[in-house]
């Protein structure tokens, strides 16, 4: 078997600049939700010696002075250019998985040897042509062996974006000069512990007996130490049915408003709904927390959370979001000022099986309501609420976050289309 790992370089900023070549060259960070801390940097801002998860005020100074780009996260944008990545590498690949917005690893099984190199090259030239990304592809016989040949193709231009480990000098060398806390399934968790018992490369790590991984790391080590020497460990898995799903957003501003608060409240139950159908699952109960500002010891605190559990498990929007606000109501107390609202749905099973409840449960609501959240998945592109609840939010979901340096939704609004002069 072989791997490639395509990893999108710093693939936020990169979002950014796809459609804003001003930004070329220039140090550049993308903030978290509501502009609190840096969440991806350029190689000109990781230069410059900001940190991930730099809070924002820490850095204004910067942006104030000219130094420093600043953009809000627009994940509608980096969400589309992701599924247009993916979708050039599903028609270059006989398979490929998705392992995050801006990576994949291509199972190349069956391609020509000689195709493998010219077919990576191309991939790297199309995804930039096609949608402004530069990608890096690592090569090799394992998937772990990937991620650290594609460490090599990001770091040194002298691989032309694409490195292949297919050889024990190759292998040896490249664990030699790989920290093993850059290691895939070892990170910073174990990765001091390791360095504190001498283990400081990746090759290291592969010179330890079997015995001494597996007492050290259990069998999530093991695989890791196999993948590293070269033995396919770690199989495609297929992804567990959720236990919990939360939609929650911190607010720019405290509020104590009932009608405000109920906007929110609809809206995160409305996504935990849409999360709920895109699953194929449904939640038999639906949770509300509130929380006021922990940071303002001159207010009074209050952190209340309620569940309202349903006869039958559902997946539709009014169902989650009638039980959300039921569940709202039980705990809102107009004297405080909230900073945080979320709603969790859990106690999650297949919607495939799901039994009515006899006399308590009206099944032809049911098929409405059902039906009627299908039409609202289909027209409600990206995150627009174009059909909503009257208790809904109008516009994009993301409304009412501080989002001070957002960019356009270039790619999925006729409103934000590129203008060309």
């Amino acid at each position: 078997m072989v791997y490639a790992l395509v990893d999108c370089n710093n693939f936020f900023v990169s979002c950014e600049r796809a459609f804003q070549p001003e930004l070329e060259g220039r140090p550049v960070v993308v903030l978290s939700n509501n502009d609190g801390c840096v969440v991806a940097r350029s190689n000109e801002s990781k230069a410059m010696g900001i940190k991930m998860g730099t809070p924002f005020f820490k850095v204004k100074h910067l942006v104030d002075a000219g130094t420093l780009e600043v953009r809000s996260s627009n994940y509608s944008l980096y969400g589309d250019l992701s599924r247009r990545v993916m979708h050039i590498l599903a028609e270059a690949a006989p398979r490929i998985e998705i392992y995050s917005i801006d990576e994949a690893f291509m199972l190349l099984d069956g391609v020509p040897e000689a195709d493998l190199l010219p077919l990576c090259r191309d991939l790297i030239v199309r995804i930039r042509r096609w949608v402004g990304i530069p990608v890096s592809i690592g090569l090799a016989p394992t998937k772990t062996l990937a991620k650290v040949a594609n460490h090599f193709a990001k770091r040194y231009p002298g691989y032309r974006g694409v490195c292949r480990i297919d050889d024990e000098t190759k292998r040896e060398k490249a664990l030699q000069l790989t920290p093993v806390d850059d290691v895939w399934g070892i990170g910073w968790r174990m990765g001091p512990k390791l360095k504190g018992l001498g283990v400081n490369t990746a090759y290291d790590f592969t010179r330890r007996p079997e015995v001494w991984v597996h007492r050290l790391m259990g069998i999530t080590g093991v695989r890791t130490w196999k993948e590293l020497q070269g033995m396919e460990a770690v199989q495609e898995e297929t992804p567990a049915r959720r236990q919990s799903i939360c939609t929650s957003r911190s607010f720019a501003d405290m509020t104590g408003d009932t009608q405000e608060l109920t906007l929110k409240i609809s809206d995160f139950a409305a996504m935990c709904a849409q999360k709920l159908r895109k699953d194929g699952s449904a939640a038999y109960c639906v949770s509300v927390f509130l929380y006021t500002n922990r940071f303002r010891e001159d207010l009074d605190q209050y952190y209340p959370q309620a569940t309202i559990r349903l006869p039958v498990p559902a997946s539709s929007t009014p169902e989650i979001v009638g039980a959300a606000l039921r569940a709202f109501r039980t705990v809102y107390r107009p004297e405080f000022l909230y900073k945080k609202a979320g709603v969790i749905v859990h106690d999650i099973v297949d919607g495939a099986s799901i039994q009515g409840a006899m006399f308590e449960y009206d099944d032809a609501v049911r098929l409405r309501q059902d039906k009627l959240s299908e039409v609202m998945d289909q027209v409600n592109t990206e995150g627009r609420n174009l059909l909503r609840l009257a208790t809904q939010r109008p516009g994009h979901y993301a409304d009412g976050i501080r989002r001070e340096h957002c960019s356009r939704l270039y790619s999925t609004s006729w409103d934000d289309i590129l203008e060309i002069h």
